[in-house]
């Protein structure tokens, strides 16, 4: 058993050392959390999980977002994406729209209103975030974000089984 020492906050084991399997718990643990309220969004809005998923990659493009790009960073398939944004386009969550030349090239894009109540369920995510934060210098804040950002890279890079 871990001494006091190898443990981390959680009690997990390994705090000292950082090694793998501590930070796979903590991520895990994370993700849980993130999905709980997620799940709870999504059922407040009479949307799936997935659906919420796709409003966050639509949310955190940095260019305009077609369908395609979002299968294929969903894993879904055509039809999966086009029920999903179908139902997030009814609730009001997105729109539509055909804005480039190419009129077969369909844009996605988060509608202004939902980003309000997005904001409103979420705070509490983002207060809790900023406590979280308040714990931690700027040095360590600069390492935790370069952490979390080579970890996306790194999990962007992996392709999805198609479902």
């Amino acid at each position: 058993m871990a001494s006091e020492e190898d443990r981390d906050a959680n009690g997990a084991p390994g705090g000292v050392t950082g090694d793998l399997q501590s930070f796979a718990v903590a991520l895990r643990r994370t993700q849980g959390e993130i999905n709980r309220l997620v799940h709870g969004f999504a059922q407040a809005q009479g949307l799936h999980p997935t659906d919420v998923q796709a409003l966050a990659v639509v949310l955190d493009s940095p260019e305009p977002l077609t369908p395609g790009r979002l299968r294929e960073h969903l894993g879904l398939t055509s039809g999966a994406v086009t029920a999903c944004l179908d139902r997030l386009e009814r609730a009001g969550h997105i729109r539509r729209s055909r804005e480039s030349a190419d009129r077969r090239v369909v844009h996605v894009r988060y509608e202004d209103g939902a980003k309000a109540a997005a904001r409103r369920y979420f705070l509490p995510l983002a207060e809790a975030a900023e406590r979280a934060r308040e714990r931690f210098d700027a040095d360590e804040l600069v390492v935790a974000l370069r952490f979390l950002n080579t970890l996306n890279e790194e999990l962007g890079a992996l392709r999805v089984p198609r479902r």
